[in-house]
């Protein structure tokens, strides 16, 4: 077989073409996203939730504050004693955005009343947060920074999701994407979500 340059840049140019009307429209997030959802489909990726993360001793500080979507200041004091399922994300972000439909799924089918879902993104723009929320249906509650985070919660990387027990302790955190919405995890969650105090 002969080489062709001539057909060979053809392809790569409609293979650059591609990418960058992809990257122009501010679709290549969601083209990223739906792949890296297939391969949280395969459950391939999951938390661990046979031990927990005893590496945190400190009971977290709740001396800060979020914001919900309404612009509501909410002052985290008031998740104490619940357990807390924290995932920090961002609207730009490809693996946030591809492991959110199962966090809607756990969201959904988890009917214990003292787990309390906190999405916390970090986008600068809070109209984008909830123009992308609102266009993607999903009902679990989004918060914004009001402020700093503290340490405990600061993250090289997202997402970063943390399982913070009714006692103020840090039991999970798990820094890139996962599939949340497992029997296992589910099991996790109510095992922890029962004070022991």
């Amino acid at each position: 077989m002969k080489f062709s340059f001539k057909k060979e840049l053809k392809e790569w140019g409609i293979l650059l073409g591609i990418f960058g009307i992809l990257y122009i429209t501010g679709l290549h997030t969601e083209v990223a996203a739906l792949a890296q959802r297939a391969l949280l489909s395969t459950g391939i990726i999951t938390p661990n939730t046979e031990t927990i993360d005893s590496t945190y001793t400190d009971t977290v500080n709740y001396n800060w504050s979020i914001n919900s979507m309404d612009g509501t200041t909410i002052d985290m004091n008031q998740f104490k004693g619940k357990l807390l399922f924290i995932n920090i994300w961002a609207t730009w972000c490809a693996p946030c955005r591809a492991e959110m439909p199962g966090i809607q799924s756990l969201y959904e089918d988890f009917e214990n009343e003292n787990v309390e879902f906190i999405l916390l993104s970090v986008d600068k723009n809070p109209v984008a947060v909830k123009s992308f929320i609102e266009k993607k249906d999903y009902t679990f509650p989004v918060y914004t920074l009001n402020g700093g985070i503290p340490k405990e919660f600061e993250s090289s990387s997202i997402p970063t999701t943390y399982v913070v027990s009714p006692e103020g302790k840090i039991i999970k955190k798990k820094i890139g994407m996962a599939k949340y919405n497992t029997k296992s995890f589910k099991n996790f969650l109510d095992k922890y979500a029962v004070s022991e105090k």
